[in-house]
């Protein structure tokens, strides 16, 4: 055979053949401010969770969400030293590359592991896109009701009014997004502009006493936080502490969020310089408003007022603000913040998609991008998906969407810590060149981290929500654990369909048995006038093109590199037109 190499092949269109458009791979086009940008959605999570943390802890819940950002620092350098020194999305793509062994087979536990995680970081932002569409329509109805002295919507408006919404949204993010991510970037930066801005302001003009007051409230008081700290009948014990720790698990869903800037490490133009940077720069602005927040809530509502105005926590602090034109401010920052979280968790969760059917975790078609690099077909899914979730939302709540939620975001954390571990002290990933580090001595902070979240955050999730943290909280946990455990006959099936895919030709699509029928009866006429007599096979060859391992025959082997009577294909060793070829030499 004349081996003019795999390189030819590679720098061709791989799956040019088949006549669809490939993996053409993810575009190196950002740098750290628009991915910070991107990421500034996160702090709009925090919504729902002072409204569903604030039954159980009250003020204390100040504490919880302020420590929950610090721990977001320790989480994020070490998921982000990963993502820089891998070039991979983030926690599902740093998983499923270190945990998956070469030649582990198959059905190889390392490479189960490694999906299980990407899917349980898969499952941590989906629900993100359907909550905050529910959430963004809950304020535009609270403003047509109390604003505009409209009726209540019944429950069909409603649903209808949240699929119009999401299908408006979901649609405009697809749009921006098949631009390539920095696209997405530069709607993030719009929108940043809009909600992130506004949404300090809102806050602090209370602590400043600048306000015009209005509504039902009185002012920012200390007393009030103070009196409010905790519950009646709270005595520290075991089971309050679990109670805490349960609600750092939910916290966390929101306040660690920020590690979404390193979901883009593939996609930085310099990785070493622009992840830390847009991590830190995330984490920076999240710790400041994660504490501002919940500060300025809990000093100017009660646990009452808090619990009437559900996930609208903002809206009568607005309105105090700057009386009745803040009902319109709010609900023009508000809602345009939670786009840019819907936008955030629609890009970041379709590229875990894409890099998860790049490791044949998922079917092969999430892979495939458009000339821009944006996965269009994971994109799609995430729209379907969304619509689905906001049918769920819909007959049972947000929060208990949330809670359940939150076990798959502690258990990739968990094993995104156990991936650092590895990628320190394996000898395959030890010696990689690390553009970024993490401050000497992260591998321990790591390991405790692992074992917090395995054997402290989860129990104590499921214990807050199954003794009345959240609503419908036992079946959070059921929803959580179908969620986590569907996959796995799931990742099966496909390890099944796409071993028989890889047990044929990439080309011509025969299998061994196929192509050892067909030498055998054509009796390599077709070769005649070649010394190499084609021999029948137990396996089917396998050769790595580009960063893809692919079946091909001798046959096509030949005719893609090898021999021809041709000179210039012979010199070159591409035929011509091997389209037609192939067509002409389809088997049977």
């Amino acid at each position: 055979m004349v081996k003019h190499g795999v390189r030819i092949l590679a720098e061709g269109n791989s799956h040019s053949f088949s006549g669809f458009s490939s993996d053409t791979g993810l575009v190196k086009s950002i740098d750290w401010k628009q991915g910070m940008i991107i990421a500034m959605g996160v702090p709009i999570l925090i919504l729902p969770g002072i409204y569903d943390i604030a039954g159980t802890a009250w003020g204390l819940s100040i504490f919880i969400w302020t420590l929950s950002v610090v721990q977001g620092f320790a989480q994020n350098l070490a998921i982000g030293e990963m993502a820089a020194a891998l070039e991979t999305p983030g926690i599902g793509g740093c998983a499923q590359k270190v945990f998956t062994k070469p030649n582990g087979g198959r059905y190889g536990l390392g490479k189960f592991v490694g999906a299980f995680t990407a899917w349980s970081y898969w499952f941590t932002w989906t629900p993100v896109i359907p909550i905050f569409t529910c959430t963004s329509v809950d304020y535009i109805s609270k403003f047509l009701e109390y604003g505009l002295g409209m009726e209540p919507l019944s429950s069909e408006m409603t649903l209808a009014f949240q699929l119009i919404f999401g299908i408006v949204v979901f649609s405009a993010i697809i749009f921006v997004g098949s631009k390539g991510l920095s696209g997405g970037a530069k709607l993030g930066l719009i929108l940043a502009l809009i909600a992130i801005l506004p949404l300090l302001v809102v806050v602090a003009m209370p602590l400043l006493g600048l306000t015009v007051g209005g509504g039902e409230l009185t002012g920012f008081s200390l007393d009030r936080i103070i009196e409010n700290l905790t519950p009646d009948g709270w005595g520290w014990s075991a089971g309050d502490f679990m109670m805490v720790f349960g609600m750092f698990a939910y916290a966390q869903w929101c306040a660690c969020a920020w590690e979404s800037a390193a979901t883009y490490g593939a996609e930085y133009k310099n990785p070493g310089r622009d992840v830390p940077k847009a991590l830190i720069s995330a984490g920076l602005v999240c710790l400041a408003l994660y504490f501002i927040v919940p500060f300025v809530v809990y000093g100017m509502m009660t646990p009452e007022q808090i619990e009437a105005w559900g996930v609208s926590t903002l809206y009568p602090i607005a309105q105090f603000d700057f009386g009745d034109i803040g009902l319109i401010l709010a609900l023009v920052l508000l809602v345009a913040g939670m786009i840019m979280l819907i936008q955030t968790a629609f890009l970041g969760s379709s590229r875990t998609l894409y890099f998860m059917g790049h490791e044949g975790n998922m079917p092969k078609m999430f892979t495939y991008t458009n000339k821009n690099g944006a996965p269009l077909v994971a994109m799609f899914f995430q729209f379907a998906m969304g619509i689905i979730f906001i049918i769920i939302i819909h007959f049972g709540s947000v929060g208990m969407i949330l809670a359940a939620s939150s076990f798959g975001f502690s258990f990739a954390l968990g094993m995104g810590m156990l991936a650092y571990i590895v990628s320190k002290r394996s000898p395959r990933f030890k010696d990689l060149p690390r553009p970024y580090k993490a401050p000497r001595g992260w591998y321990y902070v790591a390991c405790f981290l692992m074992i917090y979240q395995f054997f402290v955050l989860i129990p104590c999730l499921a214990y807050w929500c199954i003794n009345g943290g959240i609503e419908n909280g036992t079946f959070s946990v059921i929803i959580g654990a179908v969620i986590l455990m569907l996959y796995i006959p799931i990742w099966f099936l496909l390890q099944y369909f796409h071993g028989k895919a890889e047990e044929s030709c990439f080309v011509c699509k025969r299998s061994v048995e196929e192509y050892n029928t067909y030498v055998t009866t054509q009796k390599n006429l077709d070769f005649a006038e070649k010394e190499d007599i084609l021999e029948e096979m137990d396996n089917l060859p396998v050769i790595l093109v580009g960063n893809t391992y692919i079946s091909l025959c001798p046959i096509c082997y030949e005719l893609t590199f090898g021999f021809s009577s041709d000179p210039e294909e012979k010199e070159s060793g591409r035929k011509k037109d091997i389209r037609r070829y192939l067509l002409d030499h389809k088997p049977e």
